[in-house]
C-alpha cells in the first residue's frame, strides 16, 4: 500500500500532466489553425507547434517514470521507451533554445549590426533550424539505440528496484548524454541573458529620460523580463534535476528523489503556461477554447 506522501506525489503528478497536456494542446491547436488558414510557413507558429508536440510526448514519458516510481507499471516498459525519452527530451530542449534565440533576435533592443543581420534572417532560418535539430538528435537515437537500451535497462532496473540504495556508479553514456545537453543550454543561456540585460537597460533608460506620463511600453518590457526570467529558472531547474536523476544519487521514493522528478516535469508544463499568459493571442484563444468547452458541457 502506498504511503500518504506517495499518494500526494501521484496526485501532483496527474495534475502536472493534465495542465501540461492542456496548455501544450492549446498551443498546437491555435498555431496549427493559423498555419492551415494562412496556407504558408509562419516561423514562430511552426516552432511553437513543434515545441508543444514534443512537450506533450515528454509529459507522457514523465508520467510513465512517475508510475514506475510508484511501482504501478513494470520496469521493462520504462527501459523499452527510454530511447524515446532521450530523443523527445533533447529535441524539446533544442526547440526551446531556438525560441529563446528567436525572441532575442526579434525583441532585444540592440543596435549592433550582427543583431540587425540576425533579425532579418532568423525567420528564414527557422525551418532549417528545426530540421537540423531533429537530425542532430536523431543520430544517437538511431545508431546508438541498442547501447542506450541496454544501459537504460540496467540503470532503471537498479533505480526502480524496491531495495534500491544510493548508487554512485557513473557510465560514459551518462556523461555523453549530459555533455550533449550542454550545447543547447549554452546557446539558450547566451540568448536569454542577453535579452534580459538589454530589455532591463532599455527599460531603465526609458524611466530615467521620461518627463511626461509613463510610457505603456515600459510595463510591456517589465512583463517580458519577468516572463523570460521565469523561463530561465524553469529551464535551469530542469537541467539540474536531469543531472541529479541521471547520476542516481538519491534513494528511490525519497522526498528529494520525488522532488527532482516533480521539478523535472514542471518545466514542459510550466513554460507552456508562461507562453500562453505572456502571449495576448494565445491567451485570448485559450479563453475562447475553455469557454467553448464549458458551453459544450
Amino acid at each position: 500500500m502506498l504511503e500518504f506522501y506517495l499518494i500526494i506525489h501521484f496526485l501532483f503528478t496527474v495534475m502536472q500532466f493534465l495542465i501540461g497536456v492542456l496548455a501544450n494542446g492549446i498551443i498546437v491547436v491555435v498555431n496549427g489553425t493559423e498555419l492551415i488558414k494562412q496556407r504558408k510557413m509562419i516561423p514562430l507558429a511552426l516552432l511553437l507547434c513543434c515545441l508543444a508536440i514534443s512537450r506533450i510526448c515528454l509529459q507522457l514519458v514523465i508520467l510513465c517514470m512517475n508510475l514506475g516510481t510508484l511501482f504501478l507499471i513494470e520496469v521493462p516498459l520504462l527501459a523499452d521507451n527510454f530511447v524515446i525519452f532521450v530523443f523527445v527530451n533533447e529535441l524539446g530542449l533544442w526547440f526551446a533554445t531556438w525560441l529563446g534565440v528567436y525572441y532575442c533576435a526579434k525583441i532585444a533592443p540592440i543596435t549592433h549590426s550582427f543583431f540587425f543581420w540576425l533579425k532579418i534572417r532568423i525567420s528564414k532560418w527557422m525551418p532549417w533550424l528545426i530540421l537540423g535539430s531533429m537530425m542532430y538528435v536523431s543520430v544517437p537515437s538511431v545508431f546508438c539505440s541498442k547501447q542506450i537500451w541496454v544501459h537504460s535497462q540496467n540503470v532503471l532496473s537498479r533505480l526502480f528496484s524496491p531495495n534500491a540504495t544510493q548508487i554512485k556508479e557513473t557510465s560514459a553514456l551518462q556523461i555523453v548524454f549530459l555533455i550533449r545537453l550542454l550545447l543547447p543550454l549554452l546557446i539558450f543561456l547566451s540568448s536569454t541573458l542577453l535579452l534580459i540585460f538589454s530589455l532591463g537597460r532599455h527599460t531603465w533608460q526609458m524611466r530615467n529620460t521620461a518627463t511626461g506620463p509613463r510610457d505603456p511600453s515600459t510595463g510591456v518590457h517589465v512583463s517580458a523580463i519577468l516572463s523570460v526570467l521565469s523561463f530561465l529558472v524553469l529551464c535551469l531547474s530542469h537541467y539540474m534535476a536531469a543531472a541529479l536523476l541521471s547520476f542516481q544519487i538519491f534513494q528511490l521514493r525519497s522526498l528529494v528523489f520525488l522532488f527532482c522528478l516533480w521539478v523535472f516535469g514542471s518545466y514542459p508544463s510550466g513554460h507552456s503556461m508562461i507562453l500562453i499568459l505572456g502571449n495576448p493571442k494565445l491567451k485570448q484563444n485559450a479563453k475562447k477554447l475553455l469557454l467553448h468547452g464549458k458551453c459544450c458541457q
